[in-house]
């Protein structure tokens, strides 16, 4: 019966059941096997969306939402019986205020294209991530996703002014604010923001946009130890103050990996333990090569490529962005995107690097991150399945004694819930599960995913 209700809704081209549903909608990126969806549906407005919410709710189905599927933590990927609901039709940009600086989006906006619309505006869309041809803009909100530029820009939460979100009985919320400052009662955007779709479906947002970048230099940097990393953060901080978009960290494992597949290859003739890539946006040069060749001076870099053209910008990301077809060379891949106190992540990788090989031998770690911001990513390759529990018992008591986060950009998901008293008390767990049952009493958005465990209709 409520596969006749959702197909009179969406239209029967957009109702699918069975071998009719694509693959490419049973997984996330961190790939792993699904369960049986009962059907796929994708609604071509708010009004259709909320329709289809409300039918569930009245009929206690529970709803996978679907944004690009670029998760790497099985938030989006659908269990048994579950209805999938996809953002992708919601794909309109529907204006931008190139007088204020704001731009409305559907949901299901792929970020590159809300990136060059702004472009093309004069303004910028100043959050940026790997998967940005196919993530999108419900999905980053829905994760609070972070990326390159969370140092200087902040997180997805920072560039979001007004959303609409469907709620879990099909109510539409809008609260479309298109102001800085409006302290008019709660501010309920941040409910929804980073919730996964537990307490709510975002379907349309009001972003902020940032001038374009007056000047752009980017380098690649050679360190020797996790100690000149970061006095050359701290220094270049301080010399450059407001200045550094980008301070990405490699280490040696990641890197020459990277080096292996990137267009340009190896870019120094000797491989060092830690590579930074480091970009700064001013309209001068001369004060960030200044620095680093006190940087050099001081031995705290030992080698630097100065990037001087697009093209050879484009080919020191490539060696960062190479994560995406490491990670689909990958046997099994286990995922890890964690944050600690900068200082404790180099001794933190030492150890759960020495700690991975000795309870897994056959498997490859990749080390990675957005360090000045205490993100670290491990993309975790591993000989077989059940190696991933013994991986995620080490990398994340290791994370929790560091004081650190079980999740710091992708959220929690399916695969994380069960660590998330690594890095939340109980009250806070307790405070979330309120909220969730409160906003969604018969727990159909998203069931089992963060903190929910109410079985739908119930």
């Amino acid at each position: 019966m409520i596969v006749d209700q959702l197909r009179a809704i969406v239209g029967e081209a957009h109702a699918l059941t069975g071998d009719a549903i694509e693959p490419r909608y049973l997984t996330d990126a961190a790939g792993g096997r699904s369960g049986k969806p009962a059907l796929l549906v994708r609604p071509a407005d708010t009004a259709q969306l909320a329709d289809v919410v409300a039918n569930c709710a009245r009929a206690g189905r529970a709803i996978a939402i679907q944004g690009g599927r670029t998760g790497m933590c099985h938030g989006a990927t659908p269990q048994d019986d579950e209805i999938i609901l996809s953002l992708e039709r919601l794909n309109r940009i529907e204006g931008i205020d190139a007088k204020a600086g704001t731009m409305i989006v559907g949901a299901g906006v792929i970020l590159q294209s809300a990136q060059e619309a702004a472009a093309e505006a004069g303004w910028r869309l100043a959050v940026d991530i790997g998967a940005r041809g196919s993530c999108t803009i419900g999905g980053m909100i829905a994760t609070n996703a972070g990326g390159h530029q969370v140092m200087r820009q902040g997180m997805m939460r920072d560039q979001v002014l007004g959303l609409e979100v469907v709620l879990a009985d099909g109510t539409v919320l809008s609260s479309m604010n298109q102001m800085l400052k409006n302290n008019a009662g709660y501010d309920l955007k941040h409910l929804f923001i980073g919730s996964e779709g537990t307490l709510g479906i975002v379907t349309r947002a009001v972003l902020r946009l940032r001038p374009p970048a007056i000047g752009r230099q980017t380098a690649l940097c050679g360190l020797l130890d996790y100690d000149a990393v970061i006095a050359m953060l701290n220094r270049v901080g301080r010399a450059l103050p407001g200045q550094v978009s980008a301070f990405e960290l490699m280490w040696r494992d990641f890197f020459e990996a990277a080096g292996a597949i990137a267009a340009g290859g190896m870019p120094f003739a000797v491989s060092y333990d830690y590579q930074i890539l480091i970009e700064v946006e001013a309209a001068d040069d001369a004060p960030f090569v200044g620095i680093l060749s006190e940087l050099l001076d001081a031995g705290i870099v030992a080698d630097a490529i100065i990037a001087q053209s697009d093209r050879e910008v484009a080919q020191l990301w490539s060696l960062r962005d190479a994560i995406g077809p490491l990670v689909g060379s990958m046997t099994i891949v286990e995922p890890f995107d964690v944050s600690a106190p900068i200082a404790r992540i180099g001794p933190l990788v030492t150890h759960l690097r020495a700690a991975l090989l000795d309870a897994i031998p056959r498997c490859r770690p990749y080390f990675f991150g957005h360090i000045a911001d205490g993100n670290l990513h491990l993309a975790l390759d591993l000989p077989t399945d059940a190696d991933r529990t013994v991986a995620e018992a080490l990398v994340y008591n290791a994370v929790r004694d560091a004081a650190g986060s079980v999740s710091a950009e992708h959220g929690i998901g399916l695969l994380k819930r069960g660590w998330l008293g690594h890095s939340r008390t109980v009250e806070e767990i307790a405070l979330m599960r309120t909220l969730r049952r409160t906003m969604d009493p018969a727990g159909v958005l998203n069931p089992g995913r963060v903190v929910e465990t109410l079985t739908p209709g119930r």
